[in-house]
């Protein structure tokens, strides 16, 4: 049976949950009416843009832009501050709604899932009549309206989700993809960054149809295995399954906004290193290892990309984190300054938990892995006793030193 996959993603949902409060408590005007946006201070015209109304929009006003630069676009622009606890709870009522219709949601962000359609499809007409069933329900019941992306992929659910916006259903099945994806200019494809899209652009390919019909090797040799995967994305190419199961989306994660933004490899090392750390000790705390470790990555222009692997063996040695996380980081980085880091473990397993290892295993096991796993059990037992920065890495403590050295010759 092919697979059915939506897309379900809340219309500007900052902005959308916070006029949707505003006129229940008896407000006369509807934000998403107006020039209006989500962030920032009217009268400091410090911050930045957190989400915009469709009437903002039109004047050029984009999210993650200064507040000073908004204001110049629109001086009658109207504020509102965001609402984090609302928003949270906003977000666990349409999941709590959305697992009315099945079970099989994968929450992804704040105001998006996945939805396996699959196993329900033979109880609705059709996979469109029942995604405007669900977008016409959470207007009803709500007030806020989502778009819902429909395709035999998460990846192009995804991408037919963000297309013609608000309060839409869309379809991008793979034959589908020539006609409705391919046309559209290569920075719309799902994970081409700023820097991806200027070299795809230097190879004179300016649109999704034009990656797509390059050559995979000159991709690969200019843009590494950042560049395959934007190639496999061009051409609709994408396996991932929804995870619904708890225990394999339940996890430990940590993340951190950087001092400074990260524009080196090695600088983000220090993080990831520091991050690996926090992960590992706060498994072995909880007596648990990850069988998948994923790295999410903020630029310095707020666009989120993220990317996961399946490590041989569960694990909560720190080392084995920090290196599957180097490798994430490698691949998914596409040279922009990194605003903010995080690790997430997933797929927990007891650490008691018996393992069947092969041949392979025993053969290749490091015996430094018994190491990392001794030193870092010793470093839990300090850091028990005598507090979390009683025992810090060398690598790291040179870092914050000359972070610290930076910071006070910029004051000189």
């Amino acid at each position: 049976m092919t697979p059915i996959i939506f897309h379900i993603d809340v219309n500007s949902a900052f902005l959308s949950w916070t006029a949707v409060e505003q006129l229940k408590n008896g407000a006369e005007v509807d934000l998403r009416t107006i020039p209006s946006i989500i962030g920032g201070d009217q009268k400091s015209r410090h911050g930045i843009v957190l989400a915009k109304s469709l009437a903002a929009k039109a004047y050029g006003i984009r999210t993650g832009e200064p507040v000073a630069n908004a204001l110049t676009k629109c001086p009658n622009l109207t504020f509102a501050k965001p609402d984090h606890r609302m928003y949270q709870q906003k977000s666990r009522e349409l999941m709590d709604y959305l697992m009315t219709y099945t079970p099989e949601i994968q929450q992804v962000s704040v105001d998006e899932c996945y939805m396996n359609f699959t196993g329900i499809a033979s109880e609705y007409e059709s996979p469109v009549q029942a995604a405007i069933q669900i977008k016409d329900g959470v207007r009803e019941k709500f007030g806020f309206t989502v778009n819902v992306g429909i395709s035999s992929n998460k990846l192009l659910a995804k991408m037919a989700s963000d297309f013609e916006k608000p309060d839409k259903v869309h379809t991008l099945f793979l034959e589908e993809i020539q006609e409705k994806m391919w046309p559209l200019p290569i920075g719309e494809l799902f994970m081409a960054g700023r820097s991806s899209v200027e070299a795809l652009r230097n190879l004179e390919i300016y649109t999704i149809g034009d990656l797509a019909k390059t050559d995979l090797e000159i991709i690969r040799l200019h843009l590494k295995k950042h560049g395959e995967m934007l190639w496999q994305f061009a051409n609709g190419i994408g396996d991932a399954k929804v995870q619904s199961d708890e225990r394999e989306v339940k996890g430990v994660g940590n993340s951190t906004t950087l001092h400074q933004d990260a524009k080196t490899q090695e600088e983000a090392n220090h993080v990831l290193l520091s991050l690996a750390e926090s992960v590992g000790r706060r498994l072995r705390k909880a007596n648990q290892k990850a069988g998948m470790i994923s790295v999410e990555i903020k630029y310095a222009t707020f666009q989120k990309v993220s990317h996961q692997k399946q490590l041989l063996r569960a694990t909560n040695a720190d080392e084995i984190i920090y290196r599957a996380a180097c490798e994430l980081f490698q691949e998914l980085w596409d040279g922009q300054p990194v605003r903010l880091l995080g690790i997430r473990s997933s797929k927990l397993v007891d650490e008691g938990e018996p393992e069947q290892l092969s041949l392979f295993d025993l053969q290749f096991t490091k015996p430094e892995d018994e190491k990392h796993k001794k030193l870092s059990a010793a470093m839990d037992q300090i850091r028990s006793r005598y507090g979390e920065n009683a025992i810090v890495r060398g690598s790291l403590l040179k870092k914050e030193r000359a972070v610290k050295k930076d910071d006070e010759d910029k004051e000189l």
